[in-house]
């Protein structure tokens, strides 16, 4: 493959040897999926299997074909359905839990809303109504810029419902980023709110949204508003902009006939960073998208409709898309949002909220489980957290250190720790063990899930022996994958794909190395490299050695002008970060990867910078170890510890 980055290097840190735990007997004979034969079953009867998927939905025409692989890398599943994605996430589950929750809401000062399958179907309905009285129509991109409220899903499943795409944005994103997202998604219609609280303080959105309107080269047609912040800020309204408590009021009681899509329509589309730097307009199609998202959170996450199920995610990123909306509603089950940081207003908040509302299934990222261990084990302890039947994590890889401290002190040392690998552009779950049939292995992901031809390979496409590293590719498609790129077909083959001798295969950007049972552990983006005295190293094998240092909990590695390594590195709340522990730091990298790459510098802060969906911003930390100026950090979730750090370093 024609990908930089990867070099054959044995990884270190989390890719090591690791004991394979199996599920708890008590868990396999509940499960989902508890035999072992599903994996040749799918293998034996590819493509056709993945009809389990479509299966779990209700189709307004069922499919006949699966896949139509005629045009690749064009791929289309379920080409000859018809359904409609909000109907299937809320119309089908009123006969038997119309009184069910479907939605537990807990905002930022305190306050809650709750929300039966009967209540959502009819604000959706309402919601539906008025886009329509806008103007808003089958096909029409609506943009949806709102922070962790109802109105979010709300919003959502209302375009869904009438046939328009969404394009949410995530709330935190800069006004220049709204516009160019409104712009390249060829939107005409904005949902947006006076503002939300960003800890104590107001913030006020529609400013930013209002500014975002000036710089896009679209004329909105219509934007509604939804007021969160009540008296704390007044918010005029233009003629062209409307109220969203009023226009759902005046609709109230009005039922809209869920409009049928094709399976290969647009069901949203969705910004993520492209390699030159300009944001990729990622497309989901609505029916291979959601039968992949309701098949995994089923039969991965092992989610049923009696569950309270709390996927920790921000809906403006993809996993709060098919995990936080799409997948536990077209589940049937009760979801959980919250619209607070897990610290706020205090560091038990996550546990609280599990204990008092008996979750019992918990997605989150090793990012937060990284803060949960700095914080102490002292908080989920002080809570009856014995709901919990199973744990999931999402991002980055998890070393098996925050594996272990995850399932121990979380899951109570015996609930399966569902590891997932997959991206925006897979849409649902790729690897992943499934709980009730394969044992887990902490710090690795695990294997390719049934119907999925997931392979480390190295630069011409060739399997990789076990314990080297390569990239890691998909060599057939799958039906949660993009349709496309809204920036056209070339920039989507040339991203994306590439073609050998066997075929089509997907170009996922992560290196990764494989272990002699087929088990996945995730390197790192493989651009995320840097050059070392003339040796490339991942930045993800160095940073998996810092954090199995004893007292470590984080760690982000990048180059200086020098040509040498700066380490940033948080430790545990009780650690007292002195010369000792950086000489250790140091001698561990020296002895486990090389001594070239022994840490120049090594800083220690109490927090990383990190974007809202727990991505550490290496680049800004580049900028801060090489002296150079830094832009814009309104989008990150801690901008406050930008300028500590900078600090730290010219002290140093």
């Amino acid at each position: 493959m024609d990908d930089a980055g990867a070099d054959g290097r044995h990884a270190g840190g989390a890719s090591g040897d690791e004991e394979a735990i199996d599920p708890p007997e008590a868990f396999r004979e509940s499960a989902a999926v508890a035999d072992p034969d599903v994996y040749d079953s799918f293998a034996a009867d590819w493509p056709d299997a993945w009809r389990a998927a479509a299966d779990l939905l209700e189709w307004d025409r069922y499919p006949e074909t699966v896949l139509d692989d005629d045009d690749p890398p064009f791929y289309e599943w379920f080409p000859d359905g018809r359904l409609n994605a909000a109907a299937n996430c809320l119309d089908r589950h009123l006969a038997d839990r119309r009184n069910q929750l479907a939605i537990r809401w807990f905002g930022k000062r305190g306050e809650r809303r709750s929300y039966t399958y009967a209540d959502l179907h009819r604000e959706v309905n309402a919601a539906a109504a008025g886009l329509r009285e806008l103007g808003v129509g089958e096909g029409d991109v609506v943009t949806i810029y709102l922070p962790m409220i109802p109105e979010l899903p709300v919003a959502m499943l209302a375009c869904a419902r009438i046939g328009a795409p969404h394009n949410v944005v995530f709330a935190g994103l800069s006004a220049e980023a709204l516009a160019t997202r409104i712009d390249a998604a060829d939107s005409a219609y904005l949902i947006t709110c006076d503002g939300y609280y960003r800890r104590e303080d107001a913030f006020n959105q529609k400013s930013r949204a209002d500014n975002a309107r000036i710089r896009a080269d679209a004329d909105l047609e219509a934007t509604v508003v939804v007021d969160r912040l009540g008296d704390a800020l007044e918010t005029p309204l233009a003629a062209d902009e409307h109220d969203y408590g009023s226009l759902v009021d005046a609709h109230e009681g009005e039922t809209v006939e869920p409009v049928a899509r094709d399976a290969t329509d647009l069901l949203f589309v969705m910004y993520t960073s492209g390699t030159t730097g300009r944001p990729k307009g990622v497309e989901h199609a609505t029916g291979g998208y959601l039968a992949h998202v309701a098949w995994t959170t089923r039969n991965v996450l092992d989610v049923r409709p009696d569950d309270t199920y709390w996927c920790a995610a921000d809906i403006g990123w993809i996993t709060g898309h098919s995990y936080g909306v799409y997948g536990p509603l077209a589940t049937g089950t009760t979801t959980v949002l919250y619209e607070g940081s897990p610290d706020y207003p205090d560091r038990d908040r996550v546990w609280d909220l599990i204990e008092r509302n008996a979750v019992s299934v918990f997605y989150t990222s090793p990012t937060a489980i990284r803060s949960f261990m700095k914080w102490g084990a002292e908080y989920p302890a002080a809570h009856d957290l014995s709901s919990i039947r199973l744990l999931g994590t999402v991002g980055e890889s998890i070393t098996p250190k925050a594996w272990r401290w995850y399932r121990e002190h979380v899951g109570g040392g015996d609930a399966p720790v569902v590891d997932t690998w997959w991206q925006t552009e897979t849409g649902a779950i790729a690897l992943a063990t499934l709980p009730g049939v394969t044992p887990m292995k902490p710090g690795k992901v695990g294997p390719p899930l049934p119907g999925i031809d997931a392979r480390v390979v190295d630069r011409d496409g060739d399997p990789v022996e076990p314990g080297e590293t390569g990239y890691l590719a998909i060599a057939s498609p799958w039906p949660g994958m993009l349709r496309g790129l809204r920036e056209g077909e070339e920039r989507y083959r040339r991203e994306y794909w590439v073609e050998g001798e066997d075929g089509w295969r997907y170009r996922t950007g992560d290196g990764a190395s494989v272990d002699e049972d087929g088990y996945v552990t995730i390197l790192g983006r493989v651009d995320d490299v840097i050059n070392v005295r003339a040796h490339r190293f991942n930045t993800a094998e160095l940073e998996s050695v810092i954090v199995a240092v004893d007292g470590v909990t984080e760690a982000a590695v990048v180059g200086d002008d020098d040509g040498g390594v700066v380490a940033y590195v948080t430790t545990r709340g009780d650690v007292d970060p002195d010369p000792d522990l950086r000489e250790a730091i140091a001698a561990e990298v020296a002895g486990v990867v090389a001594e070239v790459a022994r840490p120049d510098r090594i800083v220690f802060t109490p927090e990383l910078p990190k974007t809202r969906s727990g991505k550490i911003m290496r680049r800004l930390l580049e900028d801060i170890a090489r002296g150079e100026e830094f832009g814009d950090v309104s989008a990150l979730r801690n901008p406050e510890v930008v300028g500590e750090i900078e600090s730290t370093v010219r002290r140093e």
